[in-house]
């Protein structure tokens, strides 16, 4: 089997790594980075591919998942609309000072 292949993966666990895929690429993440990471996380979730033999289903571990979702939009949440608004004016002056020095 070369790697990469994903025929070793159940459906759900396809499914899983597809829609965390999604996720990843709605927020700007690279097509290939974004598949990456999500096969890493069903990885890290089940354990890998499918595996036979009786008594070797492990709990799944959804910590990453978790961290993920818990750690979105903490950092601007703690943040005055004040403070916001004045990194916004900071950062666009920052890109247009940039943008002049590059011409």
């Amino acid at each position: 089997m070369p790697r990469g292949d994903k025929s070793s993966y159940s459906g759900k666990q396809k499914r899983q790594a597809e829609h965390i895929e999604e996720g990843y690429e709605k927020r700007g993440v690279g097509k290939k980075e974004a598949e990456s990471r999500a096969w890493a996380t069903v990885n890290k979730e089940t354990g890998g591919g499918k595996k036979s033999g009786s008594g070797r289903g492990k709990a799944e571990d959804t910590s990453p998942s978790r961290k993920g979702g818990k750690s979105g939009g903490h950092a601007s949440a703690s943040r005055t609309a004040a403070e916001r608004s004045a990194s916004a004016k900071k950062g666009a002056a920052t890109r247009k000072r940039n943008a002049a020095k590059a011409r």
